[in-house]
């Protein structure tokens, strides 16, 4: 697993390795300065033992100055140049991320939560840029550090050296121990600022809802739960910043003493000259930061390297939904007409199929009403058509070839799709309109949104088409969000218009306006997936549904006159008008 590990990180180093190379050597110029520097302090200070001259003094002086402004120069450079590395791994890997994400059919994304695989694309992201940045940049300088500064040392007194890095390992061990809890405090204290974060944001998103149902009490009581909750997580993680470090100042002031106590008797006996002390002083000071850093380093360095595991992980997973290995390409404009052969669909983990065996032909231009009750099938039926599921080969067929052989950009373009819950984004009525087709003007705007019967609503809107429609639409009516994913459809020319009961919201007179209008499309192949049967009657055909297979189909007026689903179906449905009539 370790090596695993390795190999991923030098996978994601190969493509910046002159850069890396660059910061290494930077980083091996710094520490020879930092061992050069007090060498150079230790030669003057002895001299000076044995004779003052200004000039010499202020030429020293100057000559040192140089040293650590270049050794300060090399240190910045070295930094942006490794920490540069993590931030385009970062920026890349971010991309790679979402681009990979929308590759993904639509069911997977459901089912394995939003919330994982955004935690994923943020927080594990941002821990392998630490981890190929500061870890790397820490534990290369840590390395360099000691394999420089030690021998130097050992060189000026043994013993000496010896006693000054005694307190050493306990520094590392205290960072180690409470670097890990910090690392949890601070992981719970994200967490704790995500959840009061998510509550702000529902509850402004159903804000209606609070105050139609006069809640406004319980979400206060649980808004003041998340955020003491974030206070004490917040406070734990201040108390052990506030224990750690005074520790390490303790530490190291205990190293600098016995240094000092030890170094004084070896002064006295002439064991050691006074330049030499000085110099193990600067060494030990300089040997500070890297110990105590290394204990963060290895926390960080194991919690980059665990979600490197799960960023793979995420890579690693395939599309279920991929154009075909022999991909056709149309030379002419589709017709739009669409046929299943024998069309079976199973999702994954169930035991029966949610399509058992359709077939059905549907001609250029025709528009088809597809019924049944609820869970007989229909919804898949739709999705079907774009391939928002995975379609078994030689069964579903568009202008007489396998959509599995289209690719699936050209396929989406041919088959428009709109479903009962039309998604609209934060954005101007005008642009969730013209998704589809980013380039249109406002003229196609306006007759899109005409042609779904929204023209009077934007009439009566304040800043009529650039109104912003609000998070999801929320400023806007159902039957208005459903009219607007509708026209969003009817702008682009896709030859197959599929309506996934996406005049649920839509009442009946304003339905049949909308089918009117639509159907002027000369040409355009309607699938519509209904309850409303009403709204089917005017179709010219009807597909009629149960338990994953067409049980019955043909005109509205046969239908009615025939013993079936159908039949009762419409029964039932005028059953319940006549009683909604009554009661009002």
């Amino acid at each position: 697993m370790a090596a695993m590990r390795l190999d991923l990180i030098g996978r994601y180093l190969r493509p910046h390795r002159r850069t890396v190379i660059f910061g290494a050597i930077a980083l091996v110029v710094v520490n020879v300065l930092s061992v050069t520097i007090p060498m150079e302090v230790r030669r003057v200070i002895d001299e000076l033992q044995e004779g003052f001259a200004y000039d010499s003094v202020l030429s020293q002086a100057a000559w040192i100055v140089l040293l650590a402004t270049t050794m300060g120069a090399v240190r910045l450079l070295s930094r942006q140049l490794v920490f540069g590395v993590g931030r385009q791994v970062e920026v890349n890997l971010r991309q790679r991320l979402f681009d990979h994400m929308l590759r993904q059919e639509p069911a997977w994304v459901q089912s394995t939560g939003s919330g994982d695989v955004i935690n994923r694309a943020t927080s594990d992201v941002e821990n392998i840029r630490r981890l190929l940045g500061f870890a790397i940049l820490s534990l290369t300088n840590t390395l360099l550090a000691y394999s420089l500064t030690l021998p130097a040392m050992l060189t000026i007194d043994p013993w000496l050296t010896l006693a000054a890095i005694a307190p050493y390992p306990v520094m590392l061990t205290v960072v180690r121990l409470f670097g890990g809890r910090m690392m949890k405090q601070q992981r719970r204290q994200q967490e704790d600022l995500s959840g009061l974060s998510d509550l702000i944001q529902e509850d402004l998103s159903g804000i209606g809802a609070i105050k139609i149902y006069g809640q406004e009490a319980s979400e206060q009581q649980a808004f003041s739960q998340r955020n003491s909750s974030y206070r004490n997580s917040a406070i734990g993680l201040a108390r052990t910043r506030s224990t750690l470090f005074p520790l390490l100042e303790g530490l190291t002031a205990i190293s600098l003493l016995l240094l000092l106590a030890l170094g004084s008797g070896r002064l006295i006996d002439g064991n050691l000259t006074t330049g030499g002390l000085i110099a193990l002083v600067i060494y030990v000071q300089q040997l500070v930061f890297p110990t105590a850093l290394l204990g963060f380093t290895l926390n960080t360095f194991q919690t980059g390297q665990v979600s490197l595991e799960r960023v793979e992980e995420l890579l690693r997973r395939q599309p279920a939904i991929l154009d075909g290995n022999d991909p056709i390409t149309a030379e002419q404009p589709r017709r739009g007409r669409l046929e299943a052969r024998g069309l079976r669909i199973r999702y994954e983990g169930s035991e029966r199929d949610t399509l058992n065996g359709l077939d059905f032909c549907i001609e250029p231009g025709e528009l088809v009403a597809v019924v049944g009750a609820v869970g007989c099938g229909k919804t898949t039926l739709a999705r079907a058509f774009g391939r928002m599921v995975p379609v078994p080969d030689g069964q579903l067929f568009l202008d007489g070839v396998d959509i599995n052989r289209l690719p699936l950009k050209d396929l989406r373009g041919d088959v428009a799709m709109v479903p009962q819950e039309g998604f609209l984004f934060t954005s101007t009525l005008a642009d969730n309109l013209r998704y589809g087709e980013p380039n249109a003007g406002d003229d196609r705007v306006e007759r899109a949104a005409e042609r779904a019967r929204l023209s009077d609503d934007v009439k009566g809107f304040p800043e009529g088409f650039s109104t912003i429609v609000g998070e999801r639409g929320i400023t806007l009516s159902g039957g208005q969000r459903q009219r607007t994913a509708l026209g969003r459809a009817l702008l682009v020319s896709a030859p197959v218009l599929v309506l996934d009961d996406a005049l649920a919201s839509v009442d009946n007179n304003t339905a049949a306006a909308i089918l009117d209008s639509i159907r002027s499309q000369e040409g355009r192949t309607i699938v519509m997936i209904s309850h409303q049967l009403s709204a089917a009657a005017a179709c010219d055909r009807i597909l009629v549904m149960d338990n994953g297979r067409i049980v019955q189909q043909g005109h509205h007026n046969d239908l009615i006159t025939t013993a079936g689903i159908y039949r009762r179906l419409w029964e039932r449905q005028q059953a319940a008008e006549q009683l909604e009539e009554m009661a009002s």
